[in-house]
């Protein structure tokens, strides 16, 4: 017995971990990247639980990085959990000298585990089944063993059960990753909408992609890859057909409307940029698309609104929640398609908020109710200490550079102001003491198209002989009402990043 890989502690722990991955290879091979999957339930437990000082430390500092390392955590913990469950039965049915409790009982206790996380029946099978068929090819290695030469080397049955596991896991990666729903606008079928004005959303995406500058790597005026940034790792999975919006709180009378409905409602298509408030000054998640959607104040005025403090929370499927005043929501929209697309998953779907002139956070996704407040609370990110529903700071970024054959140097960007727009870019290459006015893109068109889109960034590009020496570039922005961006600095904690921005040139 003492050449059973069962019989060692050591051989009992690795075949518990060897469980354990196979447990969540099979969970995401049937859930895909969803709620359902094992590790999202820990997940979102570990980033709702966290101190507001951690969580801004992660986002100011780490970035995505942090929130993929709190899905690597949930990941492990999950993980730990199968492996306990798969090292309980393995003893137990030592004791009870029983062959068939290790693999019932594994099966039945990670099946019991993922039924207390996900709440899922069904999909919590597609983790107990691989973990207990590792214990039981544990136990039928060690049983062949005994007649069979070749493999009766405990270091080769050890092998063959970590094999077998690492297969289970690239297998479920594989297969879970082509079952996650659709993430991406590149992705999202198309938009047939009956309010939807087709003909003007092609036209509005032809007229941004004439107007985009030609500066190879840029984003262009709709951007190809728009940033994401919310509370979870796993976006929530919600369904059309069972969703609806609810308009609660101070009003005259509540409404409530599902998706057909509000697909039907005459909708508008609207350029607007979002930037989000925890970035860096110089970042990348800044982003613009083309919005299709209703005009939020034909709810409002319908509902009648009847509030104290004239503030507003929107609370979206996945208990994201953010307060802030109602005026800033009028002339918001409720967005249900993207540059010409259904709204992707990644980006709220099937609806969303759009919230013209402030901050990312504010334009709640996966969106469920407008609750009109009668006194002011805090929202989501209020409560972590930070203040970003305000309207968004604004910059010029600084974020190509080519250096061309006749030896200058040629520069480009994006600038973008919320609602008080763009009018110019400024450059100065020797650090701030003089200025000249860089070459913006042409405007983009407003919703009715005779106009400037309120809340739309805009290109610049501007070209200079480099000098010899070490030298600083400054960029900075003015808005349609002639104010200078301001100079000074601050981080992205809590408010926002704001400050010119400064790049040295060797």
């Amino acid at each position: 017995m003492g050449q059973d890989l069962l019989d060692s502690r050591g051989g009992q722990l690795l075949v518990a971990v060897a469980a354990g991955l196979a447990g969540l290879a099979g969970s995401y091979a049937v859930t895909g990247y969803t709620p359902a999957f094992l590790a999202s339930p820990v997940e979102r437990t570990l980033a709702r639980q966290m101190p507001g000082v951690v969580v801004s430390f992660a986002i100011t500092t780490l970035g995505s990085v942090g929130q993929q390392l709190n899905l690597l955590t949930a990941v492990a913990i999950v993980g730990l959990f199968i492996a306990l469950a798969a090292r309980a039965a393995i003893l137990v049915g030592q004791e009870a000298n029983n062959r068939l409790l290790p693999g019932v009982g594994t099966a039945l206790l990670t099946w019991v585990v993922g039924v207390a996380l996900t709440g899922e029946l069904v999909l919590a099978a597609g983790a107990a089944l691989p973990a207990a068929a590792v214990v039981v090819l544990a136990q039928g290695l060690d049983a062949l063993g005994k007649t069979t030469p070749p493999i009766s080397s405990k270091r080769r049955r050890a092998l063959s059960t970590i094999g077998v596991a690492l297969g289970a896991t690239a297998l479920g990666y594989s297969v879970g990753t082509r079952r996650t729903p659709t993430a991406t606008a590149r992705d999202a079928p198309r938009l047939t909408a009956p309010g939807a004005d087709r003909e003007d959303i092609e036209a509005k995406l032809d007229v941004a992609a004439e107007r985009s500058l030609d500066l190879d790597g840029l984003d262009p005026l709709v951007s190809e890859r728009f940033f994401e940034v919310d509370i979870n790792s796993i976006d929530p999975e919600v369904d059309a057909d069972s969703w609806t919006l609810s308009v609660t709180g101070a009003v005259e009378r509540e409404l409530t409307l599902d998706y057909d409905e509000l697909r039907e409602m005459p909708a508008e298509n609207q350029f607007s940029t979002l930037r989000c408030v925890g970035e860096k000054l110089n970042g990348k998640k800044m982003d613009t698309a083309l919005w299709t959607g209703v005009p939020v104040d034909q709810l409002l005025d319908e509902a009648g609104i009847q509030s104290g403090c004239e503030c507003v929370m929107l609370r979206a499927a996945d208990g994201y929640f953010e307060e802030f005043p109602i005026d800033a929501l009028r002339g918001g929209m409720l967005v249900y398609g993207m540059n010409g697309t259904v709204l992707p998953r990644g980006h709220g779907y099937p609806v969303r908020a759009l919230v013209p002139g402030h901050w990312g956070e504010v334009n709640v996704k996966w969106l469920t109710e407008i609750e009109i407040l009668d006194r002011e609370a805090e929202g989501y990110w209020e409560k972590r200490g930070w203040q970003g529903t305000g309207p968004v700071n604004p910059v010029a970024k600084l974020h190509y550079r080519e250096d061309t054959d006749d030896g200058r140097r040629r520069l480009g960007g994006h600038a973008y102001g919320g609602l008080d727009g763009v009018s110019s870019v400024e450059v100065s290459t020797d650090g701030g003491v003089t200025w000249t006015e860089a070459s913006l893109s042409e405007p983009l068109p407003s919703v009715d198209g005779e106009g400037v889109a309120a809340d739309a960034w805009r290109q610049w590009e501007y070209a200079y002989a480099a000098p010899s020496g070490g030298h600083t570039v400054v960029v900075r922005m003015v808005d349609d009402e002639g104010r200078v961006q301001p100079e000074t600095e601050s981080k992205a904690y809590p408010s926002g990043p704001s400050g010119w921005v400064r790049q040295e040139f060797a």
